[in-house]
């Protein structure tokens, strides 16, 4: 195929050209290339050609949570939206805490997965001895829940937790949040309540100091074991203390903001209830504020969705017992897109965040840029055609999306999965393109 007419955003650079895929590669970049007999020409038509985006965290719900989503309808939402790559979390049931469940997770997505995929591993008071027998290439990390999550997955045992971050054979991704903070939290707001706590409280209960306490555990473990550590979905403008600016490749400590901390705050738990409930909660305007700087200033090296569906049913239960997630993949670009729109990032910003800087972090390989020779994960957005988001139109099987009734500025006209379309104009093509991710 021959896209010709294209704003290639790349690299920091922009290119009005053309690009030909060959053998589900870029084969050639530049400003003008005579189509040959076999090319099949698309015309971009000035519009933006990017890399795929790499979501470094989602939340497929397979094995065992199928009746939320799974592998194949949540990659087709994700293709829709120019998510090419994913890395999925090892809370499903049962909890990838063993590398036979590990494999068991690439066996379900092979000729499911519509966008290419890796896989966590988890971590438990319990596997460290797993954790150490761990091979490069099985895992795209280890993720450690520092905070309250499903079946055996809180590592809470400071043993274990050291056992970890001195023999983790790969890089640790970790939700840090301080479970007896938030258990005192909730006490003190269920005496005040009892079962009819405000949804308003989220933010109050699931805490700046239980975010801040939890991360600085784990960096300060980092710090004592020289591991490689990531720390997912930071939500305070206190815990950007930890994280420094500059070159990527020279950090052991990096941290990632995710798409709906950068553009909800806390008076959206008025408008939209239950529906932006998620753990890390939504905080405060200021939080996001500093978040999105963050971003801005590589602070913050990498946007990820968290992508956590629920059915509608479970959503609309009272706040207490209403489970906390978002699902995300098919908006996130026209989300991050929006804060271009509203100048408070730039594009070359969001390629780097979604693209360059997972593909770094994560050492996946040949993907992430528009280069010469790597696979042609690639998205084509329109800067000139809006988006409405409606119930009618959301591809996750939950059926429902947190950003409804909004209006975006951009719309993601196709995506290229290994040199093939995967989605033109809302339509998923029927072929299953994904591959299993490599790392270095």
């Amino acid at each position: 195929m021959l896209i010709t007419n294209a704003k290639i955003i790349n690299e920091g650079r922009e290119l009005h050209g053309d690009l030909r895929i060959k053998n589900g590669r870029i084969d050639k970049i530049a400003k003008y290339i005579a189509a040959s007999a076999e090319d099949e020409v698309f015309d971009a038509d000035g519009r933006w050609l990017l890399p795929g985006f790499i979501d470094d965290q989602v939340h497929f719900r397979e094995p065992g949570l199928t009746h939320k989503g799974d592998l194949a309808t949540e990659s087709a939402a994700a293709v829709a939206g120019g998510i090419t790559s994913f890395m999925e979390m090892p809370n499903t049931i049962p909890n990838a805490t063993t590398r036979e469940i590990l494999a068991q997770k690439y066996v379900f997505a092979q000729g499911r997965a519509r966008a290419n995929f890796a896989f966590y591993f988890g971590g438990a008071n319990d596997n460290l001895e797993e954790v150490k027998r761990l091979q490069a290439g099985e895992a795209c990390g280890i993720k450690v829940f520092m905070g309250a999550s499903t079946g055996n997955m809180l590592v809470d045992d400071p043993k274990t937790l050291e056992g970890i971050f001195e023999h983790a054979p790969g890089l640790i991704a970790t939700h840090c949040e301080d479970t007896p903070t938030i258990k005192a939290n909730e006490a003190r707001w269920k005496e005040k309540y009892g079962d009819d706590i405000p949804l308003a409280e989220h933010p109050n209960i699931r805490s700046e100091e239980a975010c801040y306490k939890s991360s600085l555990l784990a960096t300060t473990l980092a710090k004592k074991y020289k591991s490689k550590l990531h720390v997912l979905h930071l939500t305070t403008a206190k815990e950007l203390e930890f994280f420094t600016t500059g070159p990527l490749k020279d950090k052991r400590i990096t941290a990632e903001a995710c798409i709906h901390h950068l553009f909800f705050d806390e008076s959206e738990y008025a408008r939209r209830g239950n529906f932006v409930k998620c753990n890390p909660a939504i905080k405060k305007a200021s939080d996001r504020k500093a978040l999105v700087q963050a971003v801005k200033e590589g602070r913050l090296d990498i946007l990820a969705t968290d992508h956590a569906p629920h059915t509608l049913e479970e959503k609309s239960q009272p706040y207490v017992k209403a489970p906390a997630g978002l699902p995300l993949v098919q908006h996130a670009l026209l989300m991050a897109l929006e804060l271009v729109q509203r100048e408070e990032l730039d594009l070359h910003t969001v390629v780097a965040r979604t693209s360059h800087g997972p593909a770094e972090r994560f050492g996946v390989v040949e993907r992430g840029y528009i280069r010469e020779g790597y696979w042609a994960d690639l998205v084509l957005v329109d800067p000139s055609t809006k988006t409405t988001v409606s119930r009618d139109k959301v591809l996750y099987k939950c059926g429902w999306s947190p950003v409804e009734g909004i209006t975006f500025s951009h719309a993601i006209a196709a995506t290229w999965v290994n040199g093939e379309l995967a989605c033109q104009n809302g339509k998923v093509s029927p072929k299953v393109l994904g591959q299993r991710l490599l790392f270095q």
